[in-house]
């Protein structure tokens, strides 16, 4: 079993992946730390989990854990898996890992000097909708694809919100811009070229909070659109020349919706529906988390693989500030 460290008493940690961790076949939350000893206490119960910490430094100190899960806010994600994987732990951070590219390098240093393992929590990698479109898309299923379309949209004007500042990290693209760019290159295995894009800015809080995207990965095209200041939708198609594939609630299916996936013909004389039920998104990312963790062959993203992500996203500002493409 191994054994994690929850670091921070936030939200996502306290409502999604603490109760999943704990409902893992091979992984159990032993230790929860914060800034506030209290909360630390407080969250600890709540979970039925031994030990408390009022320091992070104090947890990674701890033989009692072997992992640590970082829900910090963004600005702070590089730092403590730094500082994590130097104390020896393994490292599960939430999504985006850094803010740029290039910070991913120190991330790779230390995961290599340290020889521990270091994965963005992307968890939508591990469910069944996901992988069950890559398989679709590697079978042929719909001939030649030549086009992605997806959105990803949320209405947040919450001053107090960590997305909605920019000294935490806020903003569209981190916070949800990533998903369909991780997802795309997932399922196809290819890697954007160039990146076309306008992006606005909040004139209140400086975060970006609308963005159109255009890349191009060469044999097919990617558009889409996400915003934290429009009506909620979620939605990605795979088109190609013999049919389609919709996602129907791609990334967030237990508020948008059933886990769908939707294959139809080229004439729409033939539709297949591919439900998923409970998926479990986060207790499947905790599984296979703790078996890449103790030497096992599960499937995990890649500091490598996120920096290439966060690649495409340091384009998509580049090409916010210009006209015509911008090289990823």
């Amino acid at each position: 079993m191994l054994r994690f460290g929850i670091m921070s008493t936030a939200k996502i940690g306290q409502e999604l992946v603490v109760p999943a961790i704990q409902d893992a076949e091979n992984c159990v939350v032993t230790a929860v730390a914060s800034r506030d000893l209290g909360r630390a206490r407080k969250m600890a119960d709540r979970f039925s989990v031994p030990h408390a910490f009022g320091s992070y430094e104090e947890m990674l100190a701890s033989d009692t854990i072997d992992a640590v899960y970082i829900p910090l806010p963004t600005s702070q994600h590089v730092e403590w898996s730094i500082k994590a994987a130097d104390a020896g732990k393994h490292v599960l951070c939430e999504k985006p890992i850094a803010l740029k590219a290039s910070e991913i390098d120190s991330l790779i240093a230390a995961r290599d000097r340290n020889k521990v393992l270091i994965t963005e929590a992307y968890m939508i990698t591990y469910t069944p909708v996901w992988q069950k479109v890559r398989s679709l898309l590697a079978d042929g299923a719909i001939g030649k694809l030549r086009h992605v379309q997806g959105a990803f949209t949320y209405f947040n004007r919450d001053a107090g919100n960590m997305r909605n500042i920019p000294e935490l990290g806020g903003g569209g693209l981190p916070d949800i811009g990533v998903y369909p760019t991780i997802s795309t290159r997932f399922v196809t295995g290819k890697e954007p070229l160039r990146i076309q894009a306008v992006t606005e800015r909040d004139p209140e809080f400086g975060t970006d909070n609308y963005s159109s995207v255009k890349a191009d990965f060469g044999d097919f095209e990617l558009t889409f659109y996400i915003s934290t200041q429009l009506a909620a939708r979620q939605v990605m198609v795979f088109h190609g020349s013999d049919g389609f594939i919709e996602v129907k609630s791609p990334f967030n299916a237990d508020r948008y919706g059933a886990e769908e996936v939707e294959l139809t013909n080229r004439n729409h004389s033939q539709s297949q529906v591919f439900r998923f039920p409970d998926s479990r998104q986060y207790k499947r990312e905790a599984e296979a988390f703790a078996d890449a963790a103790t030497g096992g062959k599960a499937e995990v993203v890649t500091l490598e693989s996120s920096k290439n992500n966060q690649k495409m996203i340091d384009a998509i500002y580049r090409a916010s500030e210009k006209d015509g493409w911008e090289a990823v």
